[in-house]
């Protein structure tokens, strides 16, 4: 197909996994049968409570408690348009639990936290909203996730400057190398600052901040507090028929189908320190076994312990006995070249990425049509390219 990139192709190593599925497309076609914008209940009740229910089953895959679900009658999900909309409502509904609590404070002293790891996406929710956002760094010893006295240093520096930090936008499994932060020296540092909010969804808080209802938007079924109205769980007014893809989905595939997709492509069980993945019962997954070609190879290297379905690599270039090892502007150089060089196919996508100035590669199986062969065949492909640009630089040199 001229001019589409195919995220479907089991060689489609980039970004990160999108999956298609034929469930999913004919959920799509009757969704878009219906036409149904979905800011209210009223709008299609179907709509509203096929949202809560495949929510409250996603939370019990999640092993959330029963707070977390619509049928509590306290919690409830909501499928938001992309991660980056799901990250300004997170910050908005802080934005207004703090306010309320503080209405003295002035707007320009709110700072938002995240790492230099986090996702653009957090720069850019302070962006929109004209806050401050600070990006605390992480380092290569902890594997780029963020460490409790990192933040408390910050939140004292903050603190004394007059700065009020209101919320962390906290990960587990950055974009760039998978990091997660140390999610249980937070929550130590947090009890001493209760006020900081983690990023965590809490309904009640969302809607409060997002509740605009104009006197064409008033239902009696809304007034009387027994249904949802979605667009006060977001950002945007109207909203997609979403969850029947996912109802489709889930009802074909089953939680233990998707069990079985996650371990396929990526591990769950993993040890950062020691830089190794530990798959225990579950076997050879494809993100090892990528990574453990690599590990096998002279001509690259792993630059982060591999995470989920993550392994960020590079070349190390060609070094003879008694030579002195090249530098890092001189690999950046080389890894550049090399990535022209495989980008240039058209049978592979890969993507790069920057760790602490090392120009390196982004290598992520996720697609349904992915096997082992696949993993294979990429690893034959990048010696290959590896050897011809190696060559190229050093006749250039």
């Amino acid at each position: 197909m001229p001019g589409i990139t195919h995220w479907q192709h089991p060689s489609f190593f980039a970004y990160f996994p999108t999956a298609s599925t034929l469930e999913g497309t004919i959920a799509d076609l009757y969704a878009s049968s219906v036409s149904a914008p979905g800011f209210n209940w009223l709008c299609s009740p179907a709509a509203t409570e096929l949202e809560a229910i495949t929510m409250d089953w996603a939370a019990k895959l999640f092993g959330l408690d029963e707070v977390f679900m619509a049928s509590s009658l306290k919690g409830g999900g909501v499928i938001q348009p992309t991660a980056s909309d799901s990250c300004l409502t997170a910050v908005a509904a802080a934005r207004s639990r703090f306010s309320k609590l503080h209405p003295e404070t002035h707007l320009q002293n709110l700072v938002i936290y995240g790492t230099t790891m986090t996702h653009s996406l957090g720069a850019k929710a302070a962006l929109i909203l004209g806050l401050s956002f600070r990006a605390l760094e992480v380092s290569r010893d902890d594997a780029y996730g963020l460490r409790g006295e990192t933040l408390q240093k910050a939140l004292k520096e903050d603190r004394a400057a007059g700065k009020i930090p209101f919320i962390l936008i906290a990960t587990v499994g950055t974009t760039s190398s998978c990091a997660i932060d140390n999610i249980t020296e937070i929550e130590q540092v947090v009890k001493e600052y209760p006020e900081l909010w983690i990023h965590i969804d809490a309904a009640t808080l969302l809607t409060d901040a997002l509740d605009v209802t104009p006197e064409f938007l008033r239902t009696k079924h809304s007034e009387e507090g027994t249904v949802i109205d979605y667009r006060n769980w977001q950002l945007a007014l109207g909203k997609r028929f979403r969850a029947l893809k996912l109802w489709f989905v889930l009802r074909s595939y089953g939680a233990e189908g998707y069990r079985a997709h996650i371990r396929k492509v990526g591990n769950t069980l993993h040890q950062r320190k020691s830089g190794s993945l530990n798959s225990g019962r579950q076997g050879i997954k494809q993100a090892q076994l990528f990574a453990t070609r690599i590990r096998e190879s002279k001509k690259f290297e792993i630059v982060t312990p591999p995470c989920f379905a993550l392994v960020v690599f590079r070349m190390v270039g060609n070094v003879t006995e008694g030579s002195p090892s090249p530098s890092l502007a001189q690999l950046n150089s080389l890894n550049r070249l090399f990535h022209r060089r495989v980008s240039a196919r058209p049978d592979i996508f890969i993507i790069q990425t920057d760790i602490e100035g090392m120009y390196c590669l982004r290598f992520v199986p996720g697609a349904e049509r992915t096997e082992d062969k696949h993993i294979e065949a990429a690893v034959r492909l990048f010696e290959e390219e590896a050897t011809k640009a190696l060559q190229e630089w050093e006749e250039k040199a």
